[in-house]
């Protein structure tokens, strides 16, 4: 008889636990200057954001959100503060609003409106490892404007952040490998230094960019304007076939 309710509770447990692993869901979302009442009855900034918000497992989806959030924040913080306070998209929006209305009172002959145009994209999905595309490009005066790619992979079990070391088996082998890939698309001879094409790797030694990207049939790294080269060279993207990385990657 206790065998039986120990087989009972075995498979009862089975069904709970399956039941918790709640697939991840993604939502496109979009917000504008146009959905804030500052923006009713004066002109604003354009500030167009489209992002993805996840669903599924409650804990897991908060930390991711949590994190795409963060990003679209960080993107429109002004001014000397480095870390972002707001607490909702609106309220960081309204903060990029005010801060040009300021500037353009203090400097009211200021030549070009700010604007900020902002989007994160689920660009690879699998069972271990979500991977999010995020740009931003943002306009605050001066001569031209000014914008970022990064990506952000995920663990859709936990909601964590996947580092380098947990994304490859060995960096310094992965580096090198990458090296040749792009000496070879820049032509670059191996004999010569790799910013003999004008780039500016510092001490001379070839890096990659901090963040790695992944669809279904590459790795994408991106070195945005200043990186490596000047504004006028734009970012230098290098990709990688998914079929010759693969040896040195962690994860499927």
């Amino acid at each position: 008889m206790n065998n039986k309710i120990a087989v009972v509770t075995i498979i009862a447990l089975i069904i709970v636990s399956c039941d918790q692993e709640k697939n991840i869901e993604f939502s496109s979302e979009s917000f504008t200057e146009k959905e804030l009442s500052i923006c009713t009855n004066s002109k604003c900034p354009e500030v167009t954001i489209n992002y993805v918000e996840v669903f599924g497992d409650d804990g897991v989806s908060e930390k991711i959100n949590k994190k795409i959030k963060n990003f679209i924040f960080s993107s429109l913080l002004m001014g000397e503060d480095t870390i972002p306070t707001a607490r909702t998209i609106q309220e960081a929006a309204t903060g990029f609003i005010e801060a040009y209305n300021a500037d353009k009172t203090q400097f009211p002959d200021m030549a070009g409106e700010y604007f900020a145009e902002i989007s994160v994209n689920e660009i690879y999905s699998s069972k271990g490892h979500l991977c999010f595309e995020m740009r931003q490009y943002l306009f605050t005066g001066g001569a031209h404007g000014y914008g970022t790619t990064s990506f952000l992979n995920i663990d859709p079990k936990t909601g964590d952040e996947l580092n380098s070391n947990e994304l490859f088996k060995n960096n310094k082998e992965f580096t090198a490998f990458a090296e040749k890939k792009f000496r070879a698309e820049q032509k670059i001879a191996k004999d010569q230094s790799i910013n003999d094409n004008g780039f500016w790797f510092e001490n001379d030694d070839f890096y990659l960019p901090e963040s790695v990207g992944f669809t279904q049939d590459s790795l994408i790294f991106v070195y945005n304007q200043y990186d490596i080269a000047s504004y006028a060279d734009g970012p230098i993207e290098l990709k990688i076939a998914m079929k010759e990385a693969k040896p040195f990657l962690s994860i499927d």
